[in-house]
C-alpha cells in the first residue's frame, strides 16, 4: 500500500514540472515521515535517470536552526543535483523553466576525493575539497504557495530547481568558510544577508552531515561531486528580469539573470 502511495504522489510531483502547483502530499506522507519522504524522492530521482539526466551532487537543504524549528524537525534535508540545474555564472535562466522560484546564496564545494565513511567529520570533507565556490540555489516547489512540511520539500527533492556556481572556484585552505559575509543582491539592492556559520554551525559541518547521511544510504559522494552546503540567508523570491548577484568574502560572486534567454 505505501509503495503504491509513494508512487502516485511522486507522480503527482513530476507531473507539476508541466501542469502546475499541487497541493501539499499529506494525503499520503506525514508531515514528519522522512522515511516516506525519501522514498519519494528516490523514485523520482530513478526516473529522472531513467530519462537521461545524470546526477551531479547533492544540495543540503533546512541548515538553519530556524527555519528547522518552523517545520517541526531536528535535522537537515537533502536532495539530488542534476546536470540540466545548472546555469552558468552570469548566465540566464527563462522564467518558462521555473514555477515560484526563489534565490538563496549559499557556498558550494567541489570534491577531488570520494567520501564513503558513514562517520565522516567536517575534517575529512575539508581533506577531499578541491574548489570552494560562492554559489546561489534557485529553490522552487511544486507545492502550492510554498505551504511546505518537512515531508512535502523532502519529497520534492528539497524544493531544488537550478543552481549558479563561480566560475573562480578557490583553494580550501587559508579560507575562512566559518564567518565569510555574504550579501545577495537583487538589481542591485540588497536583499539578503548572512554568514557562514548560518550553515549548521560552519559549511563543513553541513558538507559532513551531507556526507555521513548519503554513505549510510549506500549512494556515498565522489570525487567531482557539486556539494550546496545550505542558504547563509534569507531566499528572496524572484521576478522576470531580476539580476541576482551573491557576494561571499574572501570566497567570490556568482550571478545571473531571471530573463527569457
Amino acid at each position: 500500500m505505501a509503495a503504491s502511495t509513494h508512487d502516485d504522489l511522486a507522480r503527482r510531483l513530476r507531473d507539476a514540472y508541466t501542469g502546475g502547483v499541487i497541493p501539499p502530499l499529506r494525503d499520503g506522507l506525514d508531515p514528519v515521515n522522512a522515511d516516506g519522504a525519501y522514498d519519494v524522492q528516490t523514485i523520482n530521482t530513478r526516473f529522472w535517470e531513467a530519462q537521461g539526466r545524470r546526477i551531479v551532487g547533492r544540495k543540503a537543504g533546512l541548515t538553519a536552526m530556524a527555519v528547522q524549528a518552523q517545520l517541526g524537525v531536528e535535522q537537515p534535508d537533502f536532495g539530488v543535483l542534476f546536470d540540466d540545474m545548472a546555469v552558468a555564472d552570469g548566465g540566464r535562466l527563462d522564467p518558462a523553466r521555473a514555477i515560484q522560484p526563489k534565490a538563496e546564496a549559499e557556498i558550494a564545494f567541489v570534491l577531488g576525493a570520494d567520501l564513503p565513511d558513514p562517520e565522516t567529520t567536517s575534517e575529512q570533507v575539508a581533506a577531499a575539497v578541491a574548489t570552494v565556490h560562492a554559489a546561489i540555489e534557485i529553490v522552487d516547489s511544486r507545492i502550492a504557495d510554498w505551504k511546505i512540511t518537512f515531508a512535502d520539500t523532502v519529497a520534492d527533492n528539497g524544493s531544488s530547481a537550478f543552481f549558479v556556481l563561480s566560475d573562480d572556484g578557490k583553494m580550501l585552505p587559508g579560507l575562512d568558510v566559518y564567518s565569510a559575509g555574504m550579501v545577495m543582491e537583487i538589481n542591485g539592492a540588497i536583499a539578503s544577508t548572512g554568514v557562514g556559520a548560518a550553515a549548521l554551525g560552519n559549511p563543513l559541518n553541513a558538507a559532513a552531515w551531507l556526507a555521513r547521511t548519503l554513505a549510510a544510504r549506500g549512494e556515498p559522494l565522489r570525487t567531482g561531486d557539486i556539494l550546496l552546503a545550505g542558504a547563509l540567508g534569507p531566499m528572496v523570491a524572484l521576478t522576470p528580469g531580476d539580476h541576482v548577484r551573491a557576494i561571499v568574502g574572501g570566497i567570490g560572486e556568482a550571478s545571473f539573470t531571471y530573463e527569457k534567454v
